[in-house]
């Protein structure tokens, strides 16, 4: 039996605990308290969840969580509003720098991209080879 919360698979054969932290949203802290309101040991496996835990916390989540779908087009208005008034923030956005203050002479690599020039003097190779 597939467990399906806010439309997404939870894998059966994890803990409970950390099959929750799938849903996009819930992070460990949150799944904790999912778990407690829900009075759901968290070491069962999802496989051996009985349907009525199943229900309550899809209950639970659907209520007091914002998840998934909604929580994405949040974040995203956030963003958009944050580039249409010309923060800094929303700036650093638009050029895909790193937007929380860090440094980005050097190790900005995954927000600017993986891209390596230091030895390469701009000479293709063929025409190196010919002179």
């Amino acid at each position: 039996m597939a467990v399906r919360i806010s439309g997404i698979t939870i894998p059966n054969d994890k803990r409970v605990e950390v099959a929750l932290t799938y849903i996009f949203g819930i992070g460990p802290k949150f799944s904790k308290d999912i778990l407690e309101m829900a009075k759901v040991n968290k070491d069962t496996r999802v496989k051996d969840l009985k349907e009525s835990e199943v229900n309550t916390l899809r209950e639970i989540i659907e209520k007091k969580f914002l998840t998934e779908g909604d929580l994405r087009r949040e974040v995203a208005s956030n963003i958009k509003r944050v580039k249409e008034i010309g923060a800094r923030r929303g700036v650093c956005h638009t050029k895909r720098l790193p937007v929380k203050g860090q440094r980005t002479k050097t190790n900005s690599r995954t927000v600017r991209g993986n891209k390596r020039l230091t030895m390469s003097s701009g000479k293709s190779k063929a025409a190196a080879q010919k002179t």
